[in-house]
Protein backbone atom coordinates (compact mmCIF):
# COMPACT_ATOMS: atom_id res chain seq x y z
CA UNK A 1 0.00 0.00 0.00
CA UNK A 2 2.84 2.56 0.29
CA UNK A 3 4.21 1.66 -2.74
CA UNK A 4 1.18 4.24 -4.57
CA UNK A 5 1.94 6.54 -1.53
CA UNK A 6 3.61 7.52 1.20
CA UNK A 7 0.57 8.58 3.38
CA UNK A 8 -2.22 6.01 2.03
CA UNK A 9 -5.59 6.07 2.99
CA UNK A 10 -6.48 2.83 4.61
CA UNK A 11 -10.03 3.85 5.39
CA UNK A 12 -11.75 2.30 2.24
CA UNK A 13 -9.88 -0.93 1.45
CA UNK A 14 -11.71 -3.00 4.02
CA UNK A 15 -14.17 -3.68 7.01
CA UNK A 16 -12.63 -3.22 10.66
CA UNK A 17 -11.56 -5.37 11.45
CA UNK A 18 -8.55 -5.83 9.32
CA UNK A 19 -5.12 -6.90 8.89
CA UNK A 20 -2.41 -4.94 7.22
CA UNK A 21 1.25 -6.32 6.47
CA UNK A 22 4.10 -3.97 6.24
CA UNK A 23 7.98 -3.42 6.59
CA UNK A 24 7.56 0.30 7.72
CA UNK A 25 9.25 1.88 10.59
CA UNK A 26 6.78 2.32 14.27
CA UNK A 27 7.44 6.00 13.70
CA UNK A 28 5.61 6.25 10.15
CA UNK A 29 2.62 4.42 10.88
CA UNK A 30 1.43 6.95 12.57
CA UNK A 31 -0.75 5.30 14.85
CA UNK A 32 -2.35 6.98 18.41
CA UNK A 33 -2.51 2.86 20.40
CA UNK A 34 -2.99 4.09 23.73
CA UNK A 35 -6.68 4.80 22.65
CA UNK A 36 -6.72 2.50 19.59
CA UNK A 37 -8.00 -1.07 19.75
CA UNK A 38 -5.32 -1.32 17.13
CA UNK A 39 -2.74 -4.33 17.83
CA UNK A 40 0.79 -4.72 16.58
CA UNK A 41 2.54 -7.72 15.85
CA UNK A 42 5.94 -7.11 14.79
CA UNK A 43 8.33 -10.61 13.70
CA UNK A 44 11.74 -10.15 14.38
CA UNK A 45 14.29 -12.67 12.54
CA UNK A 46 18.02 -13.03 12.73
CA UNK A 47 19.37 -10.10 10.71
CA UNK A 48 22.25 -12.49 9.05
CA UNK A 49 19.07 -14.26 7.99
CA UNK A 50 17.12 -10.65 7.31
CA UNK A 51 20.16 -10.16 4.98
CA UNK A 52 20.60 -13.66 3.03
CA UNK A 53 16.45 -13.57 2.58
CA UNK A 54 16.08 -10.16 1.78
CA UNK A 55 19.38 -10.97 -1.14
CA UNK A 56 17.37 -13.81 -2.76
CA UNK A 57 14.28 -11.50 -2.49
CA UNK A 58 15.95 -9.25 -4.79
CA UNK A 59 17.25 -11.99 -6.91
CA UNK A 60 13.70 -13.22 -7.55
CA UNK A 61 12.72 -9.86 -8.93
CA UNK A 62 14.95 -8.85 -10.80
CA UNK A 63 16.39 -12.28 -12.33
CA UNK A 64 18.95 -14.76 -11.89
CA UNK A 65 21.74 -12.63 -13.70
CA UNK A 66 21.12 -10.10 -11.05
CA UNK A 67 25.07 -9.49 -10.16
CA UNK A 68 25.80 -9.06 -13.96
CA UNK A 69 22.88 -7.07 -14.82
CA UNK A 70 22.91 -4.44 -12.10
CA UNK A 71 25.41 -3.12 -10.13
CA UNK A 72 24.13 -5.00 -6.77
CA UNK A 73 26.02 -7.54 -5.47
CA UNK A 74 26.11 -9.72 -2.24
CA UNK A 75 28.71 -7.96 -0.70
CA UNK A 76 27.05 -4.46 -1.79
CA UNK A 77 24.33 -5.17 -0.68
CA UNK A 78 25.94 -6.80 2.78
CA UNK A 79 27.50 -3.22 3.40
CA UNK A 80 24.48 -1.26 2.59
CA UNK A 81 22.88 -3.87 5.36
CA UNK A 82 25.35 -3.04 7.57
CA UNK A 83 25.56 0.76 7.71
CA UNK A 84 22.18 1.39 7.90
CA UNK A 85 20.71 2.18 4.40
CA UNK A 86 17.35 0.57 3.05
CA UNK A 87 13.95 1.23 1.65
CA UNK A 88 12.35 1.43 5.20
CA UNK A 89 15.05 2.43 7.18
CA UNK A 90 17.91 1.44 9.19
CA UNK A 91 17.14 -2.36 10.51
CA UNK A 92 18.91 -1.96 13.47
CA UNK A 93 16.63 0.95 14.49
CA UNK A 94 13.34 -0.38 12.97
CA UNK A 95 13.66 -3.79 15.52
CA UNK A 96 14.71 -1.59 18.31
CA UNK A 97 11.71 0.79 17.85
CA UNK A 98 9.30 -2.52 18.10
CA UNK A 99 11.38 -3.93 20.60
CA UNK A 100 10.70 -0.46 23.09
CA UNK A 101 7.56 -0.12 22.32
CA UNK A 102 6.23 -3.91 23.36
CA UNK A 103 8.14 -3.19 26.66
CA UNK A 104 6.30 0.24 26.97
CA UNK A 105 2.88 -0.94 26.08
CA UNK A 106 2.52 -4.85 25.86
CA UNK A 107 -1.11 -4.19 25.76
CA UNK A 108 -0.95 -3.25 21.69
CA UNK A 109 2.60 -4.55 20.39
CA UNK A 110 4.04 -8.09 20.49
CA UNK A 111 7.56 -8.63 19.94
CA UNK A 112 7.82 -11.91 18.28
CA UNK A 113 11.34 -13.88 17.30
CA UNK A 114 10.89 -15.99 14.07
CA UNK A 115 13.24 -19.02 15.31
CA UNK A 116 10.70 -19.24 18.30
CA UNK A 117 8.04 -19.87 15.66
CA UNK A 118 10.13 -22.51 14.69
CA UNK A 119 10.89 -23.92 17.75
CA UNK A 120 7.87 -23.82 19.78
CA UNK A 121 5.17 -23.17 17.41
CA UNK A 122 2.44 -24.20 19.32
CA UNK A 123 3.66 -21.92 22.29
CA UNK A 124 4.06 -18.94 19.88
CA UNK A 125 0.60 -19.46 18.63
CA UNK A 126 -1.03 -19.70 22.08
CA UNK A 127 0.53 -16.19 22.77
CA UNK A 128 -0.42 -14.72 19.90
CA UNK A 129 -4.00 -15.78 20.54
CA UNK A 130 -3.99 -14.02 23.78
CA UNK A 131 -2.44 -11.00 22.37
CA UNK A 132 -5.25 -10.77 20.05
CA UNK A 133 -7.80 -11.28 22.92
CA UNK A 134 -9.27 -14.73 21.54
CA UNK A 135 -7.14 -17.65 23.29
CA UNK A 136 -7.77 -20.94 23.02
CA UNK A 137 -10.22 -22.97 25.27
CA UNK A 138 -9.02 -25.73 26.88
CA UNK A 139 -10.72 -28.03 24.47
CA UNK A 140 -9.12 -26.36 21.73
CA UNK A 141 -5.82 -26.85 22.87
CA UNK A 142 -6.13 -30.49 24.35
CA UNK A 143 -9.01 -32.58 22.24
CA UNK A 144 -10.16 -30.29 18.93
CA UNK A 145 -6.73 -30.16 17.33
CA UNK A 146 -7.26 -26.81 16.32
CA UNK A 147 -4.01 -25.38 16.96
CA UNK A 148 -2.23 -28.56 14.77
CA UNK A 149 -4.92 -27.56 12.09
CA UNK A 150 -3.60 -23.44 12.24
CA UNK A 151 -0.18 -24.23 12.33
CA UNK A 152 -0.83 -26.79 8.75
CA UNK A 153 -2.72 -23.85 7.06
CA UNK A 154 -0.13 -21.33 8.10
CA UNK A 155 3.18 -23.40 7.08
CA UNK A 156 5.64 -22.36 4.74
CA UNK A 157 4.84 -25.13 2.55
CA UNK A 158 0.97 -25.16 2.47
CA UNK A 159 1.08 -20.83 2.16
CA UNK A 160 3.87 -21.61 -0.86
CA UNK A 161 1.68 -23.84 -2.50
CA UNK A 162 -1.03 -21.72 -3.10
CA UNK A 163 -1.78 -21.25 -6.87
CA UNK A 164 -2.03 -17.09 -6.31
CA UNK A 165 1.69 -17.36 -4.61
CA UNK A 166 2.93 -19.63 -7.41
CA UNK A 167 1.44 -17.36 -10.24
CA UNK A 168 0.38 -14.18 -8.78
CA UNK A 169 2.36 -10.62 -8.22
CA UNK A 170 1.84 -7.13 -6.01
CA UNK A 171 0.13 -3.88 -7.37
CA UNK A 172 4.20 -3.00 -7.74
CA UNK A 173 4.70 -6.23 -9.60
CA UNK A 174 6.53 -8.50 -7.50
CA UNK A 175 6.06 -12.04 -7.37
CA UNK A 176 4.25 -13.82 -4.47
CA UNK A 177 6.62 -16.42 -4.86
CA UNK A 178 9.73 -14.35 -3.78
CA UNK A 179 8.01 -13.54 -0.61
CA UNK A 180 8.57 -17.57 0.12
CA UNK A 181 12.07 -19.55 0.11
CA UNK A 182 13.37 -22.29 2.67
CA UNK A 183 11.86 -20.87 5.98
CA UNK A 184 15.01 -22.24 8.38
CA UNK A 185 17.06 -21.11 10.96
CA UNK A 186 20.79 -20.41 10.39
CA UNK A 187 21.00 -20.07 6.51
CA UNK A 188 23.33 -17.03 6.25
CA UNK A 189 26.28 -19.31 7.42
CA UNK A 190 25.80 -20.57 3.68
CA UNK A 191 26.24 -17.44 2.42
CA UNK A 192 28.34 -15.10 5.02
CA UNK A 193 32.44 -15.25 5.26
CA UNK A 194 34.08 -14.96 8.67
CA UNK A 195 34.51 -11.60 7.97
CA UNK A 196 31.15 -10.61 7.22
CA UNK A 197 29.97 -12.69 9.82
CA UNK A 198 32.45 -10.95 12.91
CA UNK A 199 31.65 -7.38 11.28
CA UNK A 200 27.58 -7.84 11.53
CA UNK A 201 27.98 -9.42 14.87
CA UNK A 202 30.03 -6.53 16.04
CA UNK A 203 27.19 -4.08 14.77
CA UNK A 204 24.53 -6.27 16.54
CA UNK A 205 26.53 -6.67 19.71
CA UNK A 206 26.97 -2.35 19.32
CA UNK A 207 23.06 -1.81 18.24
CA UNK A 208 21.31 -4.10 20.61
CA UNK A 209 23.13 -4.17 23.74
CA UNK A 210 20.92 -4.08 26.41
CA UNK A 211 18.09 -6.03 24.81
CA UNK A 212 17.52 -9.55 24.78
Amino acid sequence: MYSLSSNPDLSNLSSSPRVFSTHMPLHTLQVPLNDSPCKIVYLCMNLKDVLVSHWYFWCNNLGKEVETTTSLTFESMFDSFCSGVHFFGSFWKNVLSYWRKSLEDPNHVLFMRFEELKTEPRGQLKKLAEFLGCPFSEEEEENSGSLDKILDLCSLSNLSDLEVNKTGKTSYNVHYYSFFRKGEIGDWKNHLTLEMENKIDKIIEAKFHGSV
